[in-house]
């Protein structure tokens, strides 16, 4: 028996009470905020955080909670709460039926619980250290696929993908043209409970928070796969490059981005050596 039973418990009476909320107001009529350019929040987010944060309160009153709408007490506590009320609210804001809670626990800064609740398909994920990876009760693994060019992989884009040249673009063309496929769905924390699943071979995003990836490496870890950051370095939470997979095409991923990078550093210092190369130009 985990002996985080009591936390995964409760993290999943929050998960639901959310989640059955959610459902509840999917395709209604939202006020819908902007936190910019394209970063929706809605009453939903807000209210589905409010569920969350109080139902674990309540039972567990002196533990830090970190959320990704509202700012909450850090009261120096052991345990921190790492939470997503909705990831997906752009999808949930067009009604497009793809979002999810993600609750995480860490322990000292260890990851010891995770929850992922999707109302719609009602699948829920949960894992805690050292007690492996469950989808509505039942074992997960990460799959058994390699090479890359066999797999299917999940990445997203960043808010700023219009205005900044960290938008995971190049990356994006490299893999589709190795990997068998990519899906862009656009909640993270889904995708991670997808390679934890087997569902999904791999995946890799930049600029993600916290509250994010929190439940969904652990649960990645416990189904047996490997997160990193992109160079292949031991990764955290607040880490803003993660990939993941089952393990067997991790290399090959990490290689890939590394590959990507270095031609775009290439490719910039050609571009300032040509423009220098025109600035000294006398006429």
């Amino acid at each position: 028996m985990s002996i985080y039973k009591e936390y995964l418990h409760e993290a999943v009476i929050a998960a639901r009470t959310a989640g059955q909320y959610q459902k509840y107001r999917f395709a209604s009529s939202l006020n819908i905020e902007m936190k910019g350019d394209k970063n929706l929040v809605t009453e939903v987010d807000k209210e589905s955080e409010r569920l969350i944060v109080e139902h674990l309160l309540s039972h567990f009153p002196d533990h830090d909670i970190v959320a990704e709408e509202g700012e909450y007490r850090q009261g120096g506590s052991s345990y921190r709460w790492v939470i997503d009320p909705v990831d997906g609210t752009t999808n949930y804001a067009h009604g497009y039926p793809w979002f999810c809670s993600s609750i995480g626990l860490e322990l000292a800064g260890e990851l010891v619980v995770g929850v992922i609740y999707n109302p719609v398909y009602d699948e829920l994920f949960t894992a805690t250290k050292g007690g492996g990876a469950y989808l509505n009760g039942s074992r997960l693994s990460v799959s058994t696929r390699a090479p890359l060019e066999h797999s299917l992989l999940g990445t997203g884009f960043p808010y700023d993908c219009a205005t900044d040249p960290a938008n995971n673009f190049a990356n994006f063309i490299a893999f589709q043209k190795m990997a068998r496929g990519i899906r862009r769905a656009g909640a993270a924390a889904l995708d991670l409970a997808y390679v934890a699943s087997g569902r999904l071979d791999g995946f890799w995003e930049l600029k993600l928070k916290a509250w994010d990836v929190a439940a969904g490496v652990l649960m990645v870890r416990e189904a047996g796969g490997t997160v990193t950051t992109f160079d292949g370095s031991s990764y955290d939470i607040f880490t803003d490059r993660i990939v993941a997979s089952n393990g067997l095409i991790h290399n090959e991923m990490v290689a890939m981005l590394a590959s990507v990078a270095t031609s775009a550093s290439v490719e910039s210092k050609q571009t300032m050596a040509t423009c220098s190369s025109q600035d000294n130009v006398n006429f």
